[in-house]
């Protein structure tokens, strides 16, 4: 299967998006009545968490694949899914923190149940290459990976429902009543850079996979020009082995 088909149109896709998205975020939305300029930072966080978390449970469907089908692309997939949804949740962290000093004085608040249910979710993601790669045999590698973001797959959802059930939030609520009380140019704006947030990551998916599927061809031809075909990379390092 060729991954990168498609790819360079789906890259012209997301600058458009992006840079589009910008110029609503800067020069369209207007701003937020109590936090002002600051509140724009919104544009950026909240797309970034929503498209992470959705990456993560991607990952855990393709993992499910996995294990029924035994293809080792529906691996591949589960991992790179995983591994650019902790990028997107590490700039989920960081424009969060900012945004709580700029909003609340504080760069954390620790009895605030979904800043700490977002920071479980990474840490438990965070996780999963050092598991993936203590083990050597790629076969096992494989199926422990999936098994492990099966699991990480379902909490994701399972612990979004139990914040939105929490009594005490301080975090605004966006995917809502306060989603739906939004003026039509943040509105408008949100879901744009939302958009721009999802096509960069399927962009950065591809790219990946399309990187890695490269690397695996050239050890391949590598290995035939050797003369060895015996022989097995053990680079822990190395994406999942196909």
């Amino acid at each position: 299967m060729t991954f990168g088909r498609g790819l360079r149109a789906l890259s012209i896709a997301s600058a458009v998006l992006i840079t589009g998205a910008f110029a609503l975020v800067f020069f369209y939305a207007s701003n937020e009545a109590d936090q002002g300029f600051v509140q724009k930072i919104f544009y950026v966080h909240v797309p970034l968490a929503i498209v992470a978390l959705c990456g993560f449970v991607a990952g855990g469907i393709y993992g499910i694949k996995h294990l029924r089908s035994g293809d080792r692309a529906d691996d591949l997939r589960s991992y790179v899914a995983i591994h650019i949804s902790l990028v997107f949740a590490v700039g989920v962290l960081i424009t969060g923190s900012i945004w709580a000093r700029a909003s609340w004085g504080h760069w954390w608040l620790w009895d605030e149940p979904t800043l700490v249910s977002f920071l479980i979710v990474f840490l438990l993601y965070a996780c999963y290459q050092p598991l993936r790669f203590s083990i050597e045999d790629p076969e096992r590698q494989a199926r422990y990976a999936a098994v492990f973001a099966i699991v990480g797959g379902a909490f994701v959802p399972l612990n979004f429902m139990a914040v939105r059930a929490a009594d005490s939030l301080i975090h605004p609520r966006v995917l809502g009543t306060t989603g739906g009380a939004m003026p039509g140019s943040m509105r408008l704006t949100f879901l744009v850079c939302l958009a721009g947030m999802a096509a960069l990551f399927i962009t950065l998916n591809k790219y990946e996979l399309t990187s890695k599927q490269a690397t695996f061809a050239l050890r391949s031809l590598r290995r035939r020009l050797a003369g060895d075909d015996d022989w097995v990379p053990v680079r822990r390092s190395a994406a999942p082995q196909l």
